[in-house]
């Protein structure tokens, strides 16, 4: 009996409070929200909205968050790329109605999410510009600029992040995979650079629908990319990656030639505890090799990888 009146006690505290609190889980749909976080994002009592489609239909409608962009959905794909990749996070936003909010996000290992705001609107507009231009700075320096995800520098200080969780020598961490477009100085040589930008962003997109709230997708360089899957086992990490070679097979990022279609090759390394960023890139760099080696279009494993 105590316990539940402590939990409801903590609930009514929680729907009365001026902060604003949610709770999203792995798949980044809300699973609470109290009466202060539905206000400022204009949600249902008994809605459940997945965050994409949230910020989407309040963009659409010109409330809630201030998104300054012309092409929501390449923001959309760009903030999707980091949103939940650290443990905790804190940033500021602006709302449509005025007020300025100061956020964090606290992440489990396991995907669900709790985010907290408070209104910080007193704050002087220029200190609030200031920081603003800073984070805009940073987040710049962590983007690649064609496709909007994460750059090599992001996702490789993400993946020194994941070797250094504790664990010992024989538990798998996690799996990486780098991932190479097929073919790709053919379509830069046939079609020009212009249509070879549009594979790189067709490419990253692709992936990014398919990518889970945890995991980690970077651009390497050119049409290198790197696919980070903390506390992934080898065989679900085969599982992920062959999703994503069959949307790609049936993407047409090329409107007007029906008939075009590209493919990439994977290849898959786990890290165990000791291990050293450079080390498993190099093992999975080895792979795609030899799946390149193969004919294309599949995934090859690290050799040295126990399954099973």
């Amino acid at each position: 009996m105590e316990n539940d009146e402590t939990l409801l006690q903590t609930a009514q505290l929680m729907e009365a409070a001026e902060v604003l609190i949610a709770v999203y889980d792995q798949d980044d749909r809300i699973r609470y929200a109290n009466g202060a976080f539905r206000a400022a994002w204009f949600i249902g009592a008994d809605e459940r909205p997945y965050w994409p489609d949230l910020m989407r239909r309040n963009f659409q409608a010109n409330r809630g968050t201030i998104i300054r962009s012309g092409d929501f959905e390449a923001w959309l794909l760009s903030t999707l790329a980091r949103r939940g990749k650290t443990g905790f996070r804190a940033f500021e936003t602006d709302l449509h109605d005025g007020r300025w909010l100061w956020m964090t996000e606290t992440m489990q290992a396991n995907g669900w999410m709790l985010c907290v705001a408070s209104d910080i609107t007193s704050i002087r507009s220029d200190e609030r510009t200031l920081r603003q231009d800073r984070d805009n700075a940073i987040k710049a320096s962590q983007t690649d600029e064609l496709t909007g995800i994460p750059s090599r520098r992001y996702a490789m200080a993400k993946l020194d992040e994941l070797l250094r969780e504790p664990g010992d020598d024989s538990e798998t961490l996690g799996c990486v995979a780098v991932l190479d477009i097929d073919n790709f100085k053919y379509i830069n040589d046939r079609f020009g650079h212009a249509v070879g930008d549009r594979i790189l962003k067709d490419f990253a997109a692709t992936l990014q629908r398919h990518v889970r709230k945890t995991d980690v997708l970077g651009r390497v360089g050119g049409e290198e990319f790197i696919l980070i899957l903390p506390r992934t086992a080898p065989e679900e990490a085969q599982v992920i990656v062959a999703r994503m070679l069959d949307a790609v097979r049936r993407s047409r990022p090329m409107p007007e030639q029906v008939s075009f279609r590209y493919t990439f090759s994977a290849g898959i390394a786990c890290g165990k505890s000791g291990d050293s960023a450079a080390d498993l890139y190099r093992r999975a760099d080895l792979a795609l090799y030899a799946a390149k080696m193969r004919g294309r279009d599949q995934i090859s494993l690290d050799p040295t990888m126990r399954l099973g």
